[in-house]
């Protein structure tokens, strides 16, 4: 989010007084080697790696050891293969690393970091709309077979004014569960030479090529306000949750309040996390920020808003044993009861999403059980998984007992 626009209204003025050459996105090639290899550099904290990534079996080398002598921490190695899993393509490349710099939990989300951009730019259509469009038809496909009730959260960016249409039908037809409204555009990014040569890479273009890129998205700044009102309109007409996305100040709050928009992720201050609370609206935080201790970008303490009663919802953010984590370290840091701690990560989400027969036991309600071992603190582990009353994983089989029957009388009622 550009820490310059604080408004809807604010937007108009970011736009350039002339209009911008109507050059676009021209579909990026695979850039790869004479070996068959894409390289990347990956980057987190104080850490940097290099990393190529070729077609394989899934062998990762780090720093010329195997993945699991180098990252001896189940974790760190989960963290390197989260670019694998959400592109599912997880045992299809080897990837060779170098890194240096920072602590091995810097370095592994470096590595990630590097694999992800790697894959990027051996399969451009990883990032593409098409393959947003082939996620969707799959999961529809899948969804019956699916253990989980697996749903749709589509977060668009509000400068893209051309996928407009095809959401709308999207959200019309409800094809979609969840909507959010992003703005990366990060105008004050773009003023700086480091993070300017990062945009440019990731996009593929020339220099020249990005500049008037730039300039032509920026010239339509005047018609974002419009498309995220229409957007938010037909989302509410579809009962479909929204959300706004690193709200900067509570009059951003405001404007999407207005449209609807109760759901507010990643507030990026405790001024505007305070409007949102005082209004009634959901309010998301990442739930990594609670296991690491605070944010990898340095802005709002999630676990500080908590004990503030600031945070109603505690989301993956792209690590998904986080909310697990999460909420047992809430606990053993004293912040909140497991009642209190575990409502952010399972009846609150159902109500900000409008899942209004889940998110807590009670008769009526689907019966979604998660069976936890918690006894080795901070280490909580899944032993079982109950959806809607249906046993879908089992992890340690001897936790299961038949139920003791105990002696029957037969009553006779006079």
């Amino acid at each position: 989010m550009a820490t310059e626009l604080s408004s809807f209204a604010e937007l108009k003025k970011a736009a350039p007084t002339t209009p911008g050459s109507q050059i676009a996105a021209a579909p990026r090639e695979k850039e790869i080697d004479a070996q068959g290899r894409a390289y990347a550099t990956g980057r987190r904290k104080n850490a940097v790696a290099r990393v190529w990534v070729k077609l394989g079996t899934g062998k990762i080398t780090v720093n010329g050891r195997d993945q699991t002598v180098y990252f001896a921490r189940p974790t760190q190695r989960m963290m390197i293969q989260q670019p694998f899993d959400v592109s599912e393509r997880r045992g299809q490349f080897d990837v060779v690393a170098t890194v240096s710099g920072g602590g091995l939990s810097g370095q592994a989300g470096a590595v990630r970091h590097g694999i992800s951009q790697a894959l990027s730019k051996f399969e451009p259509g990883l990032r593409g709309a098409g393959n947003a469009r082939s996620l969707l038809s799959a999961m529809e496909t899948l969804r019956p077979q699916l253990a989980a009730d697996t749903r749709f959260h589509l977060r668009q960016e509000t400068f893209n004014l051309d996928a407009e249409d095809e959401i709308l039908g999207w959200v019309k037809d409800r094809r979609i569960d969840l909507l959010a409204f992003n703005d990366h555009m990060d105008l004050a990014g773009i003023s700086k030479p480091a993070k300017r040569a990062k945009m440019v890479e990731r996009t593929g273009l020339g220099a020249d090529a990005f500049d008037r890129l730039v300039e032509r998205v920026l010239s339509r700044a005047d018609q974002v306000p419009a498309s995220i009102k229409r957007l938010a309109e037909a989302a509410n007409a579809a009962g479909i949750a929204t959300l706004s996305h690193d709200d900067s100040s509570p009059a951003m709050r405001r404007g999407f309040r207005d449209l609807g928009v109760r759901i507010a992720e990643f507030p990026i201050n405790e001024e505007t996390a305070s409007a949102a609370a005082e209004a009634g609206d959901f309010i998301v935080f990442g739930a990594p920020n609670v296991v690491r201790g605070g944010s990898h970008t340095g802005w709002t303490k999630a676990s500080d808003m908590i004990a503030k009663g600031l945070c109603s919802v505690l989301a993956s953010d792209y690590y998904y044993p986080a909310q697990l984590l999460a909420a047992f370290r809430l606990v053993h840091d004293g912040i909140l009861t497991l009642p209190q701690a575990w409502s952010l990560v399972s009846a609150a989400p159902a109500k900000a999403a409008g899942l209004n027969d889940r998110g807590d036991i009670a008769c009526g309600r689907r019966a979604d059980i998660l069976v936890i071992d918690d006894g080795v603190a901070l280490r909580p582990r899944i032993v079982a998984v109950i959806a809607n009353g249906r046993l879908v994983h089992l992890t340690d089989g001897a936790r299961l007992r038949p139920a003791t029957i105990g002696p029957q009388k037969a009553v006779a009622a006079a």
